[in-house]
């Protein structure tokens, strides 16, 4: 899932990637580099997934986060719930943070921010998101050895990518500076996200595991990534299916009332729009290379001066 390695350009490259920064030697066959090196296919192919690529961008209509919201929900109930019933396993135990890393009670305050207080009436869980709670379970049930691989693939991106994604959700959705609708990025309890992830990896190194249950769980991890693939996918097809939302920073987007050519941003893609419309000829003028290159310009003074000033 999501982490905090960021490419030049700002964030849009490896954001699923998490940071393996370790504190002492790391052995080929700890379980953290043996889930680093066998879950980098499917960390591409996640990170390359419609859904993931219009969050990164901005481009997050707000029922979409809002069913994402709910999705996590589910995920994290059944995920804890088993988490809860193995604390005492020897092969979850010493990975057991309930204080430090669980995410019900903070998903829950977001959807009742979204949906208000009867928020457990207006939610259900989706096909795709049910599939990976019934696994969860099974595991949890059945296989609490398998349950490492759910908890590390969830938890450590929420402590890498998922602080970029909150930013992004916080400015694409204008959602409040006091952080309601995003305490799931939240962890309260973890002043150093960087060191709490060196102790957890370590935590997992020190498991009593056989080579062969080291590869079950890697195995697990990588469905654990196919599920959120669904899950992603299923909101992909959702997002195709609802109204356009304005951005910030954006052009108002139509709503799809009254007359499509009236509108000053369609009427310019329509080629319809009149000479004297002033939206069509300032978007005009900002198709002139000589112009372009004027903006460009700026741009690079404001940014040169906005660094300077934050040095």
């Amino acid at each position: 899932m999501p982490s905090a390695q960021e490419s030049p350009e700002g964030g849009e490259e490896d954001i699923l990637h998490y940071e393996e920064v370790e504190d002492g030697p790391v052995s080929p066959m700890d379980l953290s580099e043996l889930l680093k090196e066998g879950t980098k296919e499917s960390h591409d192919r996640a990170e390359n997934t419609q859904f993931v690529k219009d969050f990164l961008k901005g481009r997050i209509k707000k029922e979409l986060f809002k069913l994402a919201t709910v999705a996590l929900y589910f995920t994290y109930s059944a995920l804890e719930e088993e988490m809860d019933r193995n604390k005492d396993s020897p092969v979850f135990a010493p990975l057991y943070f309930p204080v430090e890393l669980h995410r019900r009670e903070a998903l829950a305050k977001d959807l009742k921010y979204f949906y208000g207080e009867d928020w457990k009436e207006k939610i259900q869980c989706s096909e795709a998101t049910q599939q990976y709670v019934d696994r969860i379970h099974h595991v949890g049930q059945h296989e609490p050895e398998l349950l490492v691989a759910h908890a590390y693939t969830r938890y450590m991106g929420d402590l890498s990518g998922g602080q970029v994604l909150k930013k992004v959700a916080q400015r694409a959705l204008k959602l409040p500076s006091t952080e309601e609708g995003i305490q799931f990025y939240v962890f309260d309890n973890i002043s150093n996200a960087q060191q709490f992830k060196q102790l957890y990896r370590a935590r997992m190194n020190a498991l009593d595991l056989d080579k062969n249950t080291k590869e079950r769980i890697v195995e697990e991890a990588n469905k654990a990534f196919r599920f959120n693939m669904q899950v992603f996918d299923e909101l992909d097809k959702i997002g195709r299916s609802l109204p356009e939302e304005a951005q910030d920073g954006g052009f108002p987007v139509h709503d799809g009332k009254g007359d499509i050519r009236k509108c000053p941003y369609y009427a310019d893609k329509l080629g319809t729009a009149g000479p004297g419309c002033p939206f069509h000829a300032a978007v005009g003028l900002a198709r002139q290379p000589l112009v372009q290159l004027v903006l460009a310009a700026c741009m690079a003074v404001a940014a040169g001066a906005a660094a300077w000033y934050l040095l």
